[in-house]
């Protein structure tokens, strides 16, 4: 049985899913961020309990299949942004269709229905939150950063910055500012 669960987007989140599974009875073969599998069958009282569980910790079981596609390409994109160990060579929309094996043209149609914005419009919001973290921690220069985050320069970086923000990275930097939102609620 698989579950799609919304609000998953980091290896705490992984653990605290699955500590779940473990404690309503449930034994998980996998649980990967947005995702998790259990054995067949699951008793309906241990998945009601699942479900209360998951609710009291801010996650939530998607049932809705477009909702479902939506959760998905939002944690490739995180995956991506937040997690990745190595760079890719595919442009996002290349990797996300590639990842999800679904044509690209349908999931950006999808997502913008269902979220009101762009995949690309929530990647970019996405990557400035990154980008204030790596700023908080001090040990990475601006072109450090820019490069990381595949941007082409720090002017770019810059530029991307100020139009969500309302400030420059090292206007933003210098002020000392430590507003992140969580990534779950871009």
């Amino acid at each position: 049985m698989e579950l799609h669960i919304k609000n998953m987007v980091c290896d705490r989140c992984i653990m605290a899913v699955q500590d779940a599974a473990v404690h309503t009875g449930l034994q998980p073969l996998s649980v990967t961020l947005g995702q998790l599998v259990l054995a067949d069958p699951v008793p309906a009282a241990a998945l009601q309990q699942l479900h209360e569980a998951l609710n009291r910790l801010k996650f939530e079981v998607i049932d809705d299949r477009r909702t479902q596609i939506t959760t998905r390409v939002k944690t490739v994109i995180i995956d991506q942004i937040h997690h990745r160990t190595e760079p890719t060579a595919l442009k996002l929309s290349e990797y996300i269709a590639t990842t999800l094996q679904m044509d690209y043209q349908y999931l950006s149609k999808l997502f913008a229905a269902e979220e009101g914005t762009t995949i690309e419009q929530y990647a970019i919001k996405q990557k400035i939150e990154r980008v204030k973290e790596l700023l908080s921690y001090g040990q990475m220069s601006l072109n450090q950063i820019a490069d990381d985050m595949g941007y082409s320069s720090v002017q770019h970086l810059s530029a991307q910055f100020r139009q969500v923000t309302g400030l420059t990275a090292s206007a933003y930097k210098a002020a000392g500012h430590n507003d992140r939102r969580g990534l779950d609620a871009l």
